[in-house]
């Protein structure tokens, strides 16, 4: 079957096509960069605070209770 001559322009038309495409939406890495930052940071201080804070000591009150 032979095609049918045509006035339309085929690489015109694929031009086309592409810019009816919506654009590709380009993923930001610096918020997540951010967040994973102050993670750490929270999660350094914390770790520090941990082993700077004075050990827990338990006495018994009916230890040291006069009898």
């Amino acid at each position: 079957m032979a095609s049918t001559p045509t006035a339309l322009d085929p690489d015109a038309i694929a031009e086309a096509r592409g810019l009816l495409e919506p654009p590709t939406r380009r993923v930001r890495m610096w918020p997540v960069l951010a967040a994973a930052t102050a993670l750490a940071v929270a999660s350094l201080a914390f770790a520090t605070a941990m082993l700077a804070a004075p050990p827990l000591t338990v006495e018994h009150v009916a230890h040291d209770a006069p009898r």
